[in-house]
């Protein structure tokens, strides 16, 4: 609607209220919107449900009870009185995902998957690819191209990626197909079919405006400075991303990370990845001068995966908070003031710090 802000400022000049305008990408407050509106609005932004609160929307209620050696263990119950185990439940949360939406599906499969396919399109279409016809913005024609960026990142939530990987990637994956040149052995790519970084980045950007995805950068926890290195990407919620690239669990650690990841937004830190010379930290997250170091792994289980989570946390010296989150923290919850704590127990504030 043009001018909607005009009208939002004259209810606001003539009537007592407050007033409350949704919109699902950055564009609507950001550029001449902003000026229009300065100092007259506060920006929240909503996230797709945690894992406590899809709970609470499918009417589960947790119980608390004392564990015989010291804790608290958390029991789930439906509206039925049935008890079920949280790992299960957690389980379904990963696979479907955080939309409020999904609680209309009774937890079928079928409807779940129709519903976020609704979303996603939704998301793509509407809010994507009409971004064309909004001043200033390069337009987003090519929607086979768009699917295909959307895939590439869903699929590698985690990793380390460059605008320039991207367009690699597409190439190599067959999306802008050869084309053998008439009277030479060799394979010839027709310059106009392989994407520009340039090109690939804008279609990054309008990813990043819709919120589908989120990018974390590198901190150099040494030079206290912010890295030119890859960042990395993550999906708003796993189930859409399911819904993109299919349910599996060969990169079980990278969704638990994106899962850890928003739980910390949620809790108001800022997060990046943190480096420190050659080791890696999933997220190094600060909150009012407050900051925790994270690693995230499926399972503390093997001496091999202990060395590899605990390594980098050790070679920290100052005295922050560092824990381990993973679905089998394994017997000890403490190595050397690195506190083992369980993932689930962490999302349904069951354990400290964070």
């Amino acid at each position: 609607m043009p001018a909607w802000e005009n009208a939002v400022n004259a209810f606001r000049a003539e009537f007592n209220c407050d007033i409350y305008v949704t919109g699902s990408n950055s564009y609507m407050l950001s550029s001449e919107y902003a000026t229009y509106l300065a100092g007259r609005y506060a920006e929240i932004k909503m996230l797709p449900l945690s894992f406590a609160e899809f709970l609470d929307f499918q009417d589960f209620e947790i119980q608390e009870t004392e564990i015989p050696l010291g804790g608290i263990r958390k029991l789930i119950f439906d509206r039925n009185g049935r008890q079920y185990q949280s790992r299960e439940l957690f389980d379904v949360y990963m696979g479907y995902g955080g939309m409020p939406g999904i609680c209309d599906s009774e937890l079928s499969e079928e409807k779940a998957l129709i519903i976020l396919e609704g979303i996603y399109s939704a998301a793509v279409l509407r809010e994507i690819l009409e971004r064309e016809k909004r001043p200033g913005q390069q337009q987003i024609t090519d929607p086979t191209l768009l699917r295909k960026i959307v895939a590439f990142l869903a699929g590698s939530i985690g990793s380390g990626i460059s605008v320039s990987s991207i367009g690699k990637a597409l190439t190599g994956s067959g999306l802008y197909k050869n084309t053998v040149t008439k009277g030479s052995p060799g394979v010839h790519i027709p310059p106009s079919r392989i994407p520009s970084a340039h090109t690939v980045q804008s279609y990054v950007r309008a990813l990043l405006e819709a919120y589908l995805f989120y990018e974390i950068k590198r901190f150099d926890l040494k030079g206290k400075e912010y890295l030119r290195s890859p960042g990395k990407y993550y999906i708003a919620d796993l189930g859409l991303r399911n819904c993109l690239v299919g349910f599996r669990d060969r990169d079980r650690g990278h969704a638990l990370e994106n899962v850890v990841y928003f739980e910390l937004l949620r809790r108001g830190y800022d997060v990046a990845v943190g480096k420190a010379d050659n080791a890696e930290i999933d997220f190094a997250a600060v909150r009012d001068g407050d900051r925790i170091y994270v690693q995230v792994t499926e399972s503390m289980l093997g001496e091999d995966v202990r060395w590899r989570e605990l390594a980098p946390l050790q070679g920290i010296r100052d005295n922050y908070a560092k824990i381990v989150l993973s679905l089998d923290p394994g017997l000890y919850s403490d190595y050397g003031g690195i506190k083992s704590l369980s993932i689930i127990d962490w999302l349904l504030g069951a354990v400290s710090p964070a």
